[in-house]
């Protein structure tokens, strides 16, 4: 039997953050198509990889396809990007609450996020504040030490999302690093109430419809 190949999977992950990233910045706008052959062209592979990352991304409700239409950029708005909030913060509340003791006694995974965080807030650096909030509550998530959780909360396409949600819809906090690390110091205490303060967190950062 033979092995599948990591290459693969890793071009199809590069192609994947290609078309994510051109649908953020603008480059797709939503509603216009993306044309599986031009993007295979462009990177100089085959389609296959691309049309894996496009459906994927179709998986995340980033896209969408119909016959004889193609693939486009949806039209998401406010109330679409806001419905994965209630389930991510009922998988944090669930993966806080298992990983309490653990990260009480080591919060060493979660805090050059957060010192990560004060550098980008200071800099209004809005790639930087996406990138170490989504992996300040993936090593949350990881400290559970549960592989079913990660993996649907993986799932959920977060990144993905709270990019959308900062710069499609202005969604900006004002104190990113201040609010994770208000998070470590509840760990850190042992705060019973841990679970719904994570909760809470998640769901205050949901956009508003």
């Amino acid at each position: 039997m033979t092995t599948p190949s990591p290459v693969v999977h890793s071009l199809r992950e590069q192609i994947r953050e290609h078309i994510v990233e051109g649908i953020v910045s603008g480059r797709w706008k939503p509603g216009e198509r993306i044309v599986e052959r031009r993007i295979a062209t462009e990177l100089q592979v085959s389609q296959t990889p691309v049309r894996e990352a496009l459906r994927e991304l179709e998986s995340l409700r980033l896209i969408e396809s119909a016959p004889n239409k193609g693939v486009r950029v949806r039209n998401l708005t406010a109330a679409d990007l806001e419905e994965s909030y209630p389930v991510r913060a009922g998988l944090e509340q669930i993966a806080a609450e298992l990983a309490a003791e653990r990260l009480a006694e080591d919060c060493s995974a979660l805090e050059p996020h957060v010192a990560a965080l004060y550098e980008a807030d200071a800099h209004g650096d809005g790639t930087g504040q996406v990138r170490h909030t989504v992996a300040f509550h993936r090593e949350l998530v990881r400290a559970a030490h549960n592989a079913v959780l990660l993996h649907t909360w993986e799932g959920l396409g977060i990144e993905v999302f709270t990019a959308l949600s900062i710069r499609w819809l202005g969604t900006v906090q004002k104190e990113y690093a201040q609010e994770h690390q208000d998070l470590v110091e509840a760990f850190r205490r042992r705060d019973p109430e841990i679970g719904a303060l994570v909760k809470a967190h998640v769901l205050g950062c949901a956009p508003r419809a």
